[in-house]
């Protein structure tokens, strides 16, 4: 699983901010960026580091963090449905 930065260890002076609901708000100071999840009672958490400026997105990181489990779970186990078949009609 993908090692995401949040808050404070974001290192990026400027962020694309993306609110909780999807909108995106603009590029701000990572400061600001910090203050608006405060005030919300959400985490600050860096989706894209590789973009220009990064990428961030408010949420709930515990939520954020059990939703990619799942789905990497879910997906784990469809592949081994997969190969069972395989395996069960290979003659």
């Amino acid at each position: 699983m993908q090692e995401y930065r949040i808050n404070e260890k974001i290192t990026a002076r400027e962020v694309r901010l993306i609110d909780e609901n999807g909108n995106q708000i603009g590029i701000v100071p990572i400061e600001e960026a910090l203050e608006v999840a405060n005030r919300k009672g959400l985490d600050l958490v860096e989706i894209a580091p590789q973009a220009n400026p990064p990428v961030c997105k408010i949420l709930n990181y515990s939520k954020f963090k059990y939703e990619i489990q799942k789905k990497e779970k879910e997906s784990q186990e469809k592949a081994k449905r997969i190969c069972y078949k395989c395996k069960r009609y290979k003659p």
